[in-house]
Formats: structure tokens, sequence, C-alpha cells
């Protein structure tokens, strides 16, 4: 895929040397190494979208409509390279390609990310934003799976904060900032066994289903 997990771990100590950024570092380790295609994304400066319009419905987190995104495979030298054009740019992950998404609260995903661990459920990548939400990688199709999912397992009518994002979205990827709200961080960084090839959603469905269902309870 354009170099080893190694030689990610060189470049990254090498990285004030060769003048290359953190951010830089991660698109070249978010193509080249997990197979995903990275967007440059607006950044929220002084209270304000970057991309300049005066009601930007989602200030901070959208696509920069006039750069290309970074394709899957890119090397090293190619991704970083290409994120020097965009410099300022926040990295933003497409969604419904490689993943989609299950997304949760923060306290609620961390319940259930623990649990599963414990019964030794294939994982994905998982990604903590700044506003509190766990967002769980996914194999494709999850969006429109979900309502299925949930009838089958008895949860469609509970009211659950729990939704799917799938294609059309993008998620702001560590170390990027958020909406001006902090940096995205990975409670569960990404593996070369699933950040490829991430789980069905309905393996973890039901441990996150019922996570978020105790949340309330728990106040």
């Amino acid at each position: 895929m354009g170099f080893t997990i190694g030689g990610i771990r060189e470049m990254r100590t090498g990285s004030r040397r060769r003048g290359r950024t953190a951010e830089s570092t991660a698109v070249a380790e978010y193509t080249a190494l997990w197979g995903w295609a990275v967007a440059p994304g607006a950044r929220v400066v002084d209270g304000r979208c970057s991309c300049g319009k005066d009601r930007c419905p989602s200030p901070g987190a959208h696509p920069l409509d006039f750069a290309p995104e970074i394709p899957p495979g890119t090397s090293l030298d190619a991704a970083v390279e290409a994120w020097a054009r965009v410099p300022g740019a926040s990295l933003l992950l497409p969604v419904g390609r490689g993943f989609d998404v299950l997304d949760v609260a923060e306290a609620a995903g961390r319940r259930a990310l623990a649990r599963m661990e414990r019964m030794g459920l294939p994982l994905g990548p998982v990604v903590l934003t700044p506003s509190g939400r766990a967002r769980f990688f996914v194999a494709p199709g999850a969006a429109a799976e979900l309502p299925r999912l949930l009838y089958r397992m008895g949860w469609d009518d509970a009211g659950l904060d729990l939704r799917a994002l799938g294609p059309g979205h993008h998620i702001t990827a560590p170390p990027s900032d958020e909406g001006g709200l902090g940096p995205a961080r990975w409670l569960r960084p990404p593996v070369l066994d699933t950040a490829a090839a991430p789980p069905p959603a309905r393996l973890l469905l039901g441990t996150l289903a019922y996570s978020c269902h105790r949340a309330p309870l728990r106040g």
C-alpha cells in the first residue's frame, strides 16, 4: 500500500526534520495504510466557517468545494505533497465507501466498547468527537439497513440516541478540529485487521442499542 507500519513510525519521528505536519502525516497514513480517501475540509476561524458562507449549514465540518479528494492508495510522498496545497484544511473521511458509521453518545459508546471487547467481538476504529459522540466504523450498507436491523432486534420503537451515517456524509478525522469545538480523537485506533474491512453493523448493534437504552436510566 505504499509503506509499512514501521515506515509510518519512522516518518512520524522525523516529521519535523522533513517539514511534515501531524495532519499531513495522518493523511499519508489514512490513504496509504488504511485505504481511505481523505477530503480537505473547512475549519471554523473566529467563529465562522472558512468557506466564507454567512449561513453555512455545517461550519467547519464539510469538504472544500475547490479541493479534490486524496484517493485511497496514494503514496506517502504524493499524499504529503497534495496536502501541502490546502494549508489549514481539516481531514474529512467520506462515509459510505469503505465504511459506514454508527453514531452514539460518548458515554454509551464507551460502555458498549468495553463490553464488546470483553465479548471478543470484531471491532473497527472508533472516533470520539469534541461534541461528545462516539462513531463506530462498520461495513458499508449499515445506514440503509439500520431501520430493519433495529426492528428485527426489537429496538425500533425505543427512541434510542443512535443513528447511522452513510453515503453523502463526511466525518472529521483525528487530529483535526471539528467545528471549532476541539480535535477529534481515536477511542479505538485503526488496525490492519479491520480498518479496511470493518465488521457488519449487526454484530455491534445489539450492544450499542442496549447501552443507549440504559443511558437515560443512569441519569
